[in-house]
């Protein structure tokens, strides 16, 4: 790391990023950090699908977890939301804001990701976020998976660029990636 990269931290927002593949224990890794906010509002970012007992059971592990102060908003307006809480947020995950443009063109994909990050970069309340990593496996065999793949990771390195604190979580264990790591040129 060199001094210009450290000078780029000073603009940077109150948003701590932890992206993890899945069962690695980013949403529990994100919980933790976020234990002592006062008045946090936890985004639960899908939709709720009672019929798939899987899913409930997924969430149902992730309430009993959370402290029972944590406001919950479950939503799928991910612009919404940012646009009027302004207090402290947990959003788990970010690959929800990437489901509900998987159909949109590229062109729109864009407009919709760059809007995000402006939303992104005004808060001025502490912002933990969630995020998947994918795409160290197997291509998928669909069009629909390798959009998912693309989008997210073009997403999730603009967010790891304004964040203050980026975490990788793996196998149960935590890695502050920003002390061991370089920002790649483009």
């Amino acid at each position: 790391m060199n001094a210009k990269d450290l000078s780029i931290k000073d603009y940077i927002s109150n948003i701590i990023f932890v992206t993890g593949g899945t069962k690695s224990g980013k949403s529990e890794l994100a919980e933790h950090l976020a234990k002592e906010v006062k008045k946090l509002s936890y985004v639960a970012l899908s939709e709720n699908n009672i019929d798939d007992k899987e899913w409930q059971e997924k969430i149902n592990l992730h309430q009993k977890r959370r402290p029972k102060d944590w406001k919950l908003i479950e939503t799928t307006d991910l612009f919404n939301t940012l646009s009027n809480e302004d207090g402290p947020l947990l959003i788990d995950s970010i690959g929800g804001f990437v489901m509900e443009s998987i159909d949109k063109e590229n062109t729109e994909w864009l407009m919709r990701m760059n809007s995000l990050i402006s939303l992104l970069k005004k808060r001025r309340s502490l912002t933990f976020i969630v995020g998947e990593q994918v795409g160290w496996g197997l291509v998928s065999e669909y069009k629909i998976g390798n959009r998912y793949i693309e989008r997210i990771g073009q997403l999730q390195r603009k967010i790891t660029k304004i964040s203050k604190d980026n975490w990788l979580a793996i196998n149960g264990r935590a890695i502050k990636i920003d002390e061991i790591s370089l920002e790649i040129p483009t």
